[in-house]
């Protein structure tokens, strides 16, 4: 039941989110002349394999960031190539950095998160 009530919880908010404009966090004066790619995966709860709905995915020093959907599934776009520190957190769970994930094209990102 606290499972179900959590997951409509996080839904509301990401639709509110979502609707309230461009959530993408897209870079300020970013060059208009350099290539942007999308930055995409899933997060997953480490022991069940269960997708996790509304979990935070965010560049470490930038302020690009996006939410995962119903199907744990998220994409951050208008991001340069090249290495990040990535952080996932979520409410219940421990942070986690992915670090010096180096972004291309076509390359999706699977994020198992562990429960605190």
């Amino acid at each position: 039941m606290k499972k179900i009530l959590l997951s409509a919880l996080l839904a509301t908010f990401i639709l509110f989110a979502s609707a309230s404009g461009d959530n993408t966090g897209e870079a300020k004066n970013a060059d208009a002349n350099v290539a942007t790619i999308s930055l995409s995966g899933d997060v997953f709860d480490i022991h069940t394999g269960e997708p996790l709905t509304g979990v935070e995915v965010s560049i470490e020093g930038t302020d690009l960031k996006a939410y995962s959907d119903f199907d744990g599934h998220f994409t951050i776009e208008n991001v340069k190539p090249g290495a990040y520190n990535l952080i996932a957190s979520f409410i219940s769970y421990k942070k986690s950095l992915v670090e010096n994930y180096e972004l291309a094209a076509n390359k999706k990102l699977n994020i198992k998160l562990q429960a605190d």
